[in-house]
């Protein structure tokens, strides 16, 4: 059985926002075309790749999903949108760039974990 790694929870919780950014036009009724459609290409970009970092993790996944945070952060202006789809994809933005620079900080600079048969676990 592989081994699960403690950071699991963040693809979790990053999947969960690409779902829920996913529905977010029709919860929030987008009237902008363009902001629906930045939503459902989005949404699906960090459900796959939270999803393949769940099945088998890999340090690519994270920066993909930094970037995609990155993008939903600077869309509204690209694109012109506002209101309700500027704050949604605002505050999604945040929320995955903040998990994945988590994620990313956890597996870099955060003290070698204790490995519980082995001693300190090796990085």
């Amino acid at each position: 059985m592989a081994k699960r790694r403690r950071e699991t929870i963040l693809d979790v919780y990053n999947l969960a926002l690409g779902a829920f950014l996913f529905v977010a036009p029709w919860l929030f009724s987008f009237r902008n075309g363009i902001a629906r459609a930045e939503d459902w290409t989005n949404s699906a970009l960090v459900i796959a790749i939270s999803g393949a970092a769940l099945l088998a993790f890999a340090e690519w996944e994270e920066w993909a999903n930094l970037i995609l945070g990155l993008w939903l952060l600077a869309s509204p202006w690209a694109f012109g949108f506002g209101n309700t789809a500027m704050r949604v994809h605002v505050a999604v933005g945040i929320m995955i760039v903040f998990i994945s620079a988590l994620e990313l900080w956890l597996l870099h600079y955060d003290p070698a974990p204790l490995d519980r048969q082995d001693g300190p676990a090796t990085t």
